[in-house]
């Protein structure tokens, strides 16, 4: 859900829900949520972005721990009307009522690529890694999305 451009908002401000799975092998807390609100701005051809997220998990041995917060940004240039790039922050710090120790959290850094190739679909790949001791130190990763408009019907495909 995103503020309408009409109420002419000195930013954007959006909030973005995700359910996630990911494999046993790769984490024992399988099944998870994020509450996500972005800021975001667009300056020509930069765009800014500040996530200050909040995780729950779902199923795995973190279920009792409650709510992570979880920040992230970006910035990126558009090289095109369909291709950005840029870089990206992930972090995981710990529960919002006590925050890990740095060496704890979860902190990567991305360059990643933006394909625009239609206003309903959003591509994003990158390769990152990691700088605190408990994160993985080479990452690949791809985010496939889906844009929905609820309300008026868009002439758009």
């Amino acid at each position: 859900m995103r503020v309408p451009e009409s109420w002419h908002w000195p930013v954007g401000f959006s909030v973005s829900t995700e359910i996630g799975y990911q494999r046993p092998t790769y984490s024992l807390d399988t099944w998870g949520w994020e509450i996500r609100p972005i800021v975001d701005k667009t300056l020509g051809r930069w765009y800014f972005a500040v996530n200050p997220a909040l995780e729950r998990t779902w199923h795995g041995p973190d279920t009792r721990q409650g709510f992570g917060f979880a920040p992230a940004a970006k910035v990126s240039y558009d090289f095109s009307k369909q291709i950005s790039a840029g870089m990206e922050y992930y972090g995981e710090y710990g529960n919002v009522t006590q925050i890990d120790a740095l060496h704890q959290q979860q902190q990567q850094f991305f360059i990643a690529t933006d394909l625009n190739v239609s206003p309903k679909w959003e591509i994003n790949f990158g390769v990152g890694m990691g700088v605190t001791a408990s994160t993985d130190h080479l990452i690949i990763k791809g985010i496939i999305g889906r844009r929905f408009s609820w309300g008026k019907r868009s002439a758009v495909n």
